[in-house]
């Protein structure tokens, strides 16, 4: 998240900077755009909804390692019958045969259990980035709009870091931040207890229209 909005403030610093130098008196303004995107009721409302498919994810997770763990408590058992000189020749020759059997099963399990890892942290992943995008691009729509109106020429993000790992800006006095004022606009439509970050419902997730997959 932190690489991704200095490089979305670094660009729309950039392509700012030609109205700046064309300004005869440029208005700037700051925002804090991690604060906002923190506290934006969405953002809590997302993170609590992936904590749960993660969740989900663990359970299923759960139930094929103890499946595992049965196939290889079942294969123990048969390996120690057909090395069991009490029972016959052919009940240990048999025994031997089911717990070849019982070790493909082993290790189709443990094939099923990396590939669910692969398949399920990559479409939590995607998720994630993808609602990120959504509500990051939210909030860049309704600021720009603030700024427009108000006659920003500019808008700098202070949070935000260079390549470098270097502050994009070294300095402001704190006239002109807008992050309170976009926080409270963002938040003005949240339902109720939706800005509980222990409680966020995340069945009321889809509501506020940032359309997250």
């Amino acid at each position: 998240m932190k690489k991704f909005i200095s490089i979305v403030v670094i660009t729309v610093g950039w392509l700012a900077l030609v109205d700046v130098a064309s300004a005869a008196d440029p208005k700037i303004g700051t925002v804090d755009l991690r604060k906002v995107f923190d506290k934006y009721y969405k953002t809590i409302q997302s993170t609590a909804s992936l904590k749960l498919e993660a969740a989900d994810m663990e359970k299923e997770r759960k139930q094929l390692m103890d499946n595992a763990e049965k196939h290889k408590n079942d294969w123990q058992k048969l390996i120690d019958k057909a090395n069991d000189q009490a029972v016959s020749p052919d009940e240990r020759d048999k025994s031997k045969k089911e717990a070849e059997q019982k070790y493909i099963e082993l290790e189709n399990d443990k094939q099923s259990i990396t590939e669910f890892d692969r398949v399920a942290s990559s479409r939590l992943r995607e998720k994630e980035l993808q609602r990120r995008d959504d509500i990051v691009k939210e909030i860049r729509q309704l600021l720009n709009a603030d700024a427009k109106a108000a006659g920003y020429t500019m808008v700098l993000d202070p949070s935000g870091e260079s390549q470098n790992m270097v502050p994009v800006v070294l300095y402001t006095n704190g006239q002109n931040d807008l992050t309170e004022a976009l926080i409270k606009e963002l938040n003005a439509t949240a339902p109720p207890g939706a800005l509980d970050t222990n409680s966020a419902p995340a069945s009321t997730l889809n509501n506020g229209g940032s359309n997250p997959r």
